[in-house]
């Protein structure tokens, strides 16, 4: 019965790897009995991902504050080109909560998983939040 089992376990990999495009790498998912697997892609935007925060400016700018920044940081990215390699996010609460400015979070492959949280102001910080988006261009 237990090799039965595994030809069935074999047989499936076979067939589901053949169903995954050759674009897709597969992770493990390592939580079931039979392995399973999750296709990953590698994203456009792989310079970085920009995460502002719709909660702040809720809180304290207006409602208008974060989505006037994300509009303004993709209508720059466009402009300049860069819109395939940045893409801008809108996020619920993010969990920093300043009390003025709103908060920003800019992830990309250099971070390693230390991703800057900033504390913008939606108006007068826009020329320096976007220098620095710009620096982390692979």
């Amino acid at each position: 019965m237990k090799k039965f089992l595994q030809r069935i376990k074999a047989l499936f990999k076979r067939i589901f790897k053949r169903s995954v495009s050759n674009s897709q790498q597969l992770s493990p998912l390592i939580n079931t009995r039979l392995e399973t697997y999750i296709p990953t892609v590698s994203p456009r935007w792989e310079s970085g991902l920009v995460l502002v925060c719709s909660q702040c400016a809720n809180e304290q700018l207006g409602s208008t504050a974060s989505e006037d920044l994300e509009n303004w940081l993709k209508s720059r990215l466009k402009f300049e080109g860069l819109w395939g390699d940045f893409r801008v996010v809108s996020t619920s609460c993010l969990g920093v909560c300043p009390r003025m400015g709103i908060t920003v979070v800019l992830v990309s492959n250099e971070s390693h998983g230390n991703s800057p949280c900033l504390i913008v102001n939606p108006r007068s910080d826009r020329e320096l939040l976007y220098s620095y988006i710009k620096q982390n261009k692979d």
